[in-house]
């Protein structure tokens, strides 16, 4: 299938079960995971009309994104994997939206590195809902405080949550959880949901999905 007919299937799934929540298909924001797929590949999403994509690395993203960006400058560039402090300059520069916001550190030189760019990028704090001692994210018993620490200590401009379930679990437990805490903060967006779960993740009440596979097909190997 073309890029065009892999994204159109995609928006009508997310249709579907945006309407089976009782939710507008309109709230729910595609972030094509284009990590690993080259410029080539992004170009046929964005000719199909994609405008929201999402890179892991900041190093593959300058390597792809500021030529298409030149081109294109309504794309949206979301930050979606770890990023380490060293790259906030550079993450700052290049993309529009950091989903992974997961310690204090990193929030701090976010911070800094945004009042130097005079750019203020909306941020997701990202939540370990699996408590997995491998995995990034605040865990679910501090991020309360860690959401007040981002919004009066540093400024950042804190717009939801971001998490990634354990692969052996129920996703939807994981996403109600996400979305719970979402509210008791007041936050408005929720990003989760991947390829295999999107749809569940829309019908519990995802603002944001990431999808890689089902958008570009299987991921081609990493780079030596």
């Amino acid at each position: 299938m073309s890029g065009a007919s892999l994204l159109a299937d995609v928006k009508g799934r997310i249709a579907e079960a945006a309407r089976a929540a009782g939710r507008a298909p309109g709230d729910i924001t595609l972030v094509a995971v284009s990590k690993t797929n080259g410029a080539d590949k992004v170009q046929e999403l964005i000719d199909a009309g994609q405008r929201v994509f999402g890179e892991n690395r900041v190093q593959e993203a300058q390597e792809k994104f500021p030529a298409l960006k030149a081109r294109h400058p309504d794309l949206e560039l979301h930050l979606i994997g770890p990023l380490q402090t060293n790259k906030a300059r550079d993450a700052v520069a290049l993309f529009d939206v950091i989903q992974s916001v997961d310690r204090d550190k990193l929030a701090a030189s976010l911070a800094k590195e945004m009042e130097k760019a005079g750019r203020q990028l909306a941020c997701f704090i990202q939540v370990n809902t699996g408590e997995e001692p491998q995995k990034a994210g605040v865990l679910p018993a501090d991020l309360d405080a860690f959401v007040a620490t981002c919004r009066d200590t540093y400024k950042l401009k804190v717009v939801g949550l971001m998490c990634i379930p354990p692969v052996d679990e129920e996703p939807a437990l994981h996403f109600a959880l996400l979305a719970k805490m979402a509210a008791r903060n007041g936050l408005p967006q929720v990003s989760m949901g991947m390829s295999a779960d999107y749809e569940t993740a829309v019908r519990l009440g995802a603002t944001h999905v990431r999808v890689g596979s089902a958008l570009f097909g299987a991921r081609p190997p990493l780079h030596a």
